[in-house]
């Protein structure tokens, strides 16, 4: 992997730890009005970033696309930004529409699985196998090579990851039935992780898309898909606004950067490698939650993290 992927990771995994912490020290909770509100500041604060943006990618030939650009940027400022974005291939746009509709899925059913089973059982569940699930798809879809570093590097990252969460006990606890849900919760979420990671690396790696734009686009999208949604509860997002206002505006900046971070990343590095290295952020927030937030199990969070740390190390030796 090359240093500027891994170190595109970290600065990721630090601002997704971040914001995460902010999220949890302020008591907010995460319900569908928060989506809302963060998207809708994600589209409106990065609007800007993306009409500057000269790398669209996945468009028509360079002479067209400079012809329309040309005549687009005659008539209005940023309107050559526009016109390059109507010139994104089918494939960028199916891409995003994906995303949209997994990304909300994925808060949605993170949700229930919060509702219905241990939060203990759900979280770890879903970071554990979302990289690994992946992972492996991005080897068998996109053809990217798994050399002995990488798929040691992975084991260790997903064995550190249930390590933090609480090891064997969350197996000894599957009999529970609270558990058994959390299990299968925790399962479904990690698919739509491992969904989303694959689609959204296939676009900009292979499709060439932007990350900010692309993921801009994705933010605008999931506004309006979630805004009927807010409409019928309006006294919720009303209540949310008042409550957590600062929240929302910080996590509207903070966590599309760590994302379009891990874009970038996933330009120069496979999929497969990038995916279990993000799990760098819970080492982060792991440490963070022992020593900042008094939440104890300061050996076991360490033990996870040295095995994280090993599988990174691994996975950027990989390729």
């Amino acid at each position: 992997m090359p240093g500027t992927a891994l170190a595109l990771i970290l600065a990721a995994a630090l601002v997704h730890a971040g914001w995460n912490l902010w999220m949890k020290r302020s008591g907010t909770g995460g319900g569908m009005a928060f989506v809302w509100g963060t998207a809708v500041v994600a589209a409106i604060v990065f609007a800007p970033f993306a009409a500057l943006s000269g790398a669209f990618g996945g468009g028509a030939d360079a002479a067209t696309s400079a012809s329309v650009a040309s005549a687009a940027a005659a008539s209005a400022p940023g309107g050559a930004a526009i016109a390059r974005l109507a010139d994104w291939g089918i494939g960028i746009w199916v891409a995003v529409g994906i995303s949209t509709l997994v990304h909300t899925l994925y808060f949605r059913v993170l949700q229930r699985g919060y509702g219905a089973g241990d939060l203990s059982v759900v979280y770890p569940v879903a970071r554990g196998t979302g990289p690994l699930l992946a992972s492996l798809a991005a080897i068998a879809l996109l053809g990217e090579p798994a050399g002995p570093a990488s798929l040691a590097g992975l084991v260790l990252v997903v064995a550190g990851t249930f390590t933090i969460a609480g090891g064997g006990a969350i197996l000894r606890a599957g009999a529970a039935p609270a558990a058994r849900r959390g299990l299968l919760w925790g399962l479904a979420t990690g698919v739509l992780i491992a969904t989303y990671t694959v689609n959204d690396g296939r676009a900009v790696s292979v499709l060439n898309a932007d990350p900010l734009v692309y993921y801009w686009a994705i933010c605008v999208a999931q506004g309006l898909l979630v805004a009927p949604w807010v409409v019928l509860t309006m006294p919720e997002w009303r209540a949310v606004l008042a409550r957590s206002w600062r929240v929302v505006l910080g996590v509207g900046v903070l966590s599309p950067i760590s994302y379009m971070l891990v874009l970038q990343a996933m330009r120069l590095a496979p999929v497969s490698l990038v995916a279990p290295a993000r799990e760098l952020s819970m080492l982060v927030a792991a440490l963070a939650g022992a020593t900042l937030l008094g939440e104890g199990q300061l050996g076991r969070r360490l033990a996870g993290s040295t095995l994280i740390a090993a599988g990174v190390a691994l996975l950027a030796r990989g390729a």
